[in-house]
């Protein structure tokens, strides 16, 4: 009955007849309701002033996570792989020594020169003239051309360029013409542009030397 009389005194409270000065006096569906106003709006300025904002700091730290997990995935298959890249990069620097120590440098030109003649004559060609070309500076490399000019039987040209292909030094053979010997029918003539590089030096210029 108790409850059906809280009920009652509810339905029947006018709040224009609610004396706020005797507060402590009231019937008790008058206090009650009171209580009531007072602890929603509570909960109402905590949502909005309290658990809002942490709600949206809850977001962001769960964004912050997800963007970690994928940082600490990364991070963890770098360390998985660190040894593979190091092993890696040590055959690559191995590897490109072994490159460099096959181009000549400047001071070895003239002994590579005397190389190609010797096994030009080993072929059994003559040789007419063999001579250094403007350099051509990259990048990386300085170019080395070479023209050569031989006489000898054509057979004897495949020797000779067999030969070259299979020098210690890097040395690529471009833009072959053979003709017939004007001097001796008999004997052809082969002009060939010859290609070496050597390692350029970090105090060299752009410009062809």
């Amino acid at each position: 009955m108790a409850l059906q009389d809280t009920m009652d005194q509810l339905n029947n409270l006018d709040i224009s007849d609610i004396d706020w000065s005797r507060i402590g006096v009231w019937p008790f569906a008058g206090r009650l309701f009171v209580w009531v106003v007072v602890v929603v709006a509570i909960i109402v300025a905590a949502y909005f002033f309290i658990v809002k904002d942490l709600y949206a700091e809850l977001d962001r730290v769960v964004a912050t996570e997800a963007t970690l997990k994928q940082t600490f995935q990364k991070k963890a298959f770098e360390a998985a792989t660190l040894e593979q890249y190091q092993e890696l990069m040590a055959k690559m620097e191995k590897d490109f020594e072994f490159l460099v120590s096959q181009l000549p440098e400047k001071t070895q030109v003239p002994g590579l020169l005397d190389d190609i003649d010797e096994k030009g004559r080993d072929s059994g060609l003559t040789i007419v003239s063999i001579k250094l070309q403007p350099e051509s500076v990259g990048d990386v490399y300085v170019e080395l051309p070479i023209e050569i000019i031989v006489k000898g039987a054509y057979h004897n040209f495949g020797t000779f360029i067999s030969s070259i292909a299979g020098m210690s030094r890097i040395v690529t053979l471009h833009d072959y013409t053979i003709s017939q010997d004007k001097d001796n029918p008999s004997l052809l003539q082969m002009e060939v542009r010859a290609k070496t590089y050597r390692y350029r030096s970090a105090n060299e210029g752009g410009q062809p030397q």
